[in-house]
């Protein structure tokens, strides 16, 4: 090669720069800039998101009820069974609503594993195909040797073209470096997202359980409600107290759903006076107020009381069912009523017109509010044992004009 009028020492510094490229080609210094596919901000926004997700896990353990706390604070309230049954099935209200927060959080989690398992399936196709990369890139490296790098430059013609060539391996020296940090990214992304992974696994298994263990909190309160009042009301000592507490019970929700009426029969006076009409009942059948059922557990009419063993008039019929069942508005009409008494538990109040209601005592949980408009069929409630309840069974009565009324007169036995 000759380049004209160059001295020798620029011919040696040259040469030595040449040298120096060969050496960039083949050593991949660390030192030169590259733009990683994957960000730093992106391994730093993934690592917070595992951080968060420790704490989350680490928070799941306060989730849980402390049934034991829970149960020495009732104690205190047993002498007094209308508070005791309002304070456990507060108690109840608050596990019960836990559970379905719980039950949100897994449904979320689902979904967030799901996104874990594409984002690493994703990241993973990505490494393999750069480790192809870079395995097909340096066999071909090693395949052309510096003396043929050297001749490429060496017979360039010019010093212009010599280092036109030299910036130009110099760009595929930065691309390789590129090419290799982003590499490495991705193999830390891949990292995390397993980690992410594990964790999230790790919560949702958590969370189940927890689920689980105020599932059995539920059952251990519930149970716990039941024997206490049977103990109460068996107690040979509280037998007269129990008689005359069950008497002004009944007393109770008789004055409660009178004074529901009234106030109904004084709205549609005003509401007859504006519009010049009101709700009326069309005479068609009830439908069967529960979804499913075990047996009739309590007939209406006279009975004897099964543990206070006096004649007392139940008015209504009880259906027992399992936690849960969906409760039915038996016709067409307007809630009334949808709240909570330490008789009654959870209870919905339905006016169907001509002086007709219907009610549905001792519910899980309400799906419907005061006001609303419901349709026969329509699911107003699920079973429960709230209240002065033993057991999870619909308590179900119909009024017509102030009095009860036998429930068989207006739906089929099943």
């Amino acid at each position: 090669m000759k380049f004209p009028r160059i001295k020798l020492v620029k011919r040696k510094a040259m040469l030595a720069a040449l040298m120096a490229v060969v050496v960039l080609v083949v050593a991949l210094p660390a030192d030169m800039p590259a733009k990683a596919a994957i960000s730093n901000d992106s391994i730093k926004k993934k690592q917070e998101e595992i951080d968060k997700m420790q704490k989350e896990k680490d928070k799941l353990k306060n989730n849980l009820s402390d049934l034991q706390k829970m149960k020495k604070d009732l104690e205190s309230k047993k002498s007094d069974l209308k508070k005791y049954v309002a304070e456990l099935d507060g108690n109840l209200t608050v596990i019960e609503q836990n559970i379905a927060d719980l039950k949100a959080q897994i449904t979320v989690k689902e979904g967030e594993i799901t996104e874990t398992e594409e984002e690493l399936e994703t990241a993973l196709a990505t490494e393999e195909t750069q480790h192809k990369d870079m395995i097909t890139r340096i066999r071909k490296m090693y395949e052309q040797d510096k003396s043929q790098m050297i001749e490429v430059l060496v017979t360039s013609g010019s010093f212009s073209n010599f280092l036109n060539r030299a910036d130009s391996i110099e760009k595929v020296a930065a691309y390789d470096k590129q090419k290799y940090e982003e590499y490495k990214a991705n193999r830390e992304l891949v990292e995390l997202c397993k980690q992410q992974l594990e964790l999230e696994k790790e919560i949702l298994d958590e969370t189940k359980a927890t689920v689980e263990q105020e599932q059995a909190n539920l059952e251990a309160l519930i149970d716990q409600k039941e024997q206490d009042i049977l103990a109460y009301e068996n107690d040979i000592n509280n037998k007269a107290k129990a008689i005359a507490e069950y008497e002004q019970m009944i007393k109770d929700q008789d004055a409660e759903i009178a004074a529901l009426e009234a106030a109904i029969a004084e709205e549609k006076r005003k509401e007859y006076e504006k519009n010049g009409g009101s709700l009326k009942y069309d005479g068609g059948k009830f439908k069967f107020p529960l979804a499913s059922y075990t047996r009739i557990s309590d007939d209406y009419g006279w009975r004897i009381h099964p543990t206070l063993g006096v004649k007392q008039f139940h008015n209504g019929v009880d259906f027992a069912a399992p936690k849960g069942t969906a409760i039915y508005a038996a016709y067409d009409g307007k809630v009334v009523a949808a709240t909570y008494s330490s008789t009654m538990g959870n209870y919905v109040m339905i006016d169907h017109g001509s002086e007709i209601y219907t009610i549905y005592m001792h519910a899980s949980a309400l799906y419907v509010k005061k006001g609303d408009i419901v349709i026969r069929g329509e699911t107003i409630a699920g079973v429960g044992t709230t209240g002065r309840s033993t057991g999870n069974h619909l308590h179900f009565s119909v009024r017509k004009s102030g009095e009860y009324q036998s429930p068989w007169d207006y739906i089929s036995k099943p």
